[in-house]
């Protein structure tokens, strides 16, 4: 069973909504084993609605048409789906009733034009309201029904709603062999994608199932998504798991996490198996790591807190920072040990650095500087980033929780 969506509105052409939806369905069609391989989308329009109906369902058995079912006059997926298939509107008179009897119960007085979502094309089937007051459309069309279109609505919550009670179930009934597709993301940091891409480019080269993709996500680094498609979901794992073995080794300690594993969930983890605690002290990034580590559920057992010192004078007067630079090494290393110290932390992380627009003390935007101390010592790194100011405190971030990650790990 092949699937395809379109996405139907004018507002997402033009950027003024993110398109979510498309997103949600193609994750819950996995689930279910129906194969989704393109999404298409399309503004308001009766015409272009209908060709883009017309080319989906000569590629594929089944097509889903999200939003577009309200009742006002840029509302025409009905009448593209009507044009597409050939099948003539007419009103219902159940569902007119039933829209009327919804306004009813609330109190409100119904326009006339909500009556246009009592239309349905020739053939087809409404799908009961869950949510709101448009009801679906279930529109079996081609030789002996074969193929089938579906409309719902374009608010996410009447959608998912709609879509679980119904649309997934019909699809499920009618594929050949319903299966099942699970992903696992193998979430990486500190690596380029194309130096990922060397690294295990046998793996994709010979990839049949599962498969492999590669995830660029910016400041949460690189995800390596591995498909598996199968029978039932333990077989499916049980190949996600293989092909899991067969990566990790090659991409090496740049893994830090699965699936929805965030890097400060990753080291919280290994903080509370240490029975450690950690104190952390911020310049450039001002903050921004304490809100992470303090999302984390249950960090107080283990996050002693964090000193933002942008200003010089609290990096001497508060860390022990030496008088002189404060964007250098060694007021990172002293940054650390003090964050440690005054905050009676087992660990202590510091970090400073540029973050523009302009250079300071000589160093060029997107220099860093980052320690982290312990009883064992120090650890210091130099890096570079590039972009522009926010992205290079997140970048910043996030490879100074890599530093502690990869020190818990030794």
């Amino acid at each position: 069973m092949r699937c395809e969506v379109v996405a139907v509105g004018t507002e997402l052409l033009l950027g003024q909504v993110v398109d979510t939806n498309s997103a949600w369905l193609g994750d819950r069609l996995a689930s279910a084993g129906i194969d989704c391989h393109l999404r298409t989308t399309v503004g308001d329009n009766e015409a272009r609605i209908a060709t883009v109906v017309r080319q989906a369902l000569d590629r594929a058995e089944a097509v889903i048409v999200c939003g577009g079912l309200g009742p006002t006059p840029d509302d025409v997926t009905r009448d593209g789906i009507a044009v597409a298939l050939e099948a003539p509107l007419s009103r219902d008179p159940a569902m007119a009733d039933r829209i009327s009897a919804i306004f009813a119960e609330r109190r409100r007085e119904m326009p006339p034009d909500n009556l246009r979502q009592a239309d349905r094309p020739a053939g087809a089937a409404f799908i009961e309201q869950g949510r709101g007051t448009a009801p679906g459309l279930i529109c079996p069309t081609g030789p002996d029904a074969a193929r089938v279109v579906y409309a719902v609505p374009g608010v996410p919550r009447e959608m998912q709603e709609m879509v679980e009670r119904a649309v997934i179930p019909d699809l499920v009934r009618r594929a050949d062999a319903p299966g099942v597709i699970l992903s696992r993301m193998l979430r990486t940091w500190g690596l380029s994608e194309s130096t990922v891409a060397e690294r295990i480019g046998d793996r994709v080269a010979a990839q049949t199932n599962p498969t492999i993709a590669f995830l660029a996500s910016g400041i949460e680094g690189l995800k390596v998504r591995i498909t598996a498609k199968a029978d039932d979901e333990e077989e499916a794992r049980t190949l996600l798991d293989a092909e899991e073995a067969e990566l990790r080794p090659l991409i090496g300690d740049a893994v830090f996490g699965v699936d929805d594993e965030s890097m400060e969930r990753v080291v919280a983890d290994l903080l509370v198996d240490g029975n450690l605690t950690l104190g952390v002290s911020e310049s450039l990034t001002g903050g921004l790591i304490a809100a992470r580590l303090a999302e984390t559920e249950g960090a107080s057992r283990w996050f002693r807190g964090s000193v933002v010192a942008y200003d010089s004078k609290v990096k001497y007067d508060l860390l022990g920072v030496p008088e002189g630079p404060v964007v250098c090494e060694e007021a990172a290393v002293a940054m650390a040990q003090g964050a440690a110290k005054a905050l009676d932390a087992d660990i202590g992380l510091g970090i400073t650095g540029v973050a523009g627009p302009a250079t300071q003390e000589d160093q060029q935007v997107g220099t860093v500087f980052m320690a982290l101390a312990d009883d064992e010592g120090v650890e210091a790194r130099e890096m570079h980033f590039a972009g522009d100011r926010q992205h290079i405190r997140e970048f910043s971030a996030i490879s100074l929780l890599d530093l502690l990650r990869k020190k818990l790990l030794d």
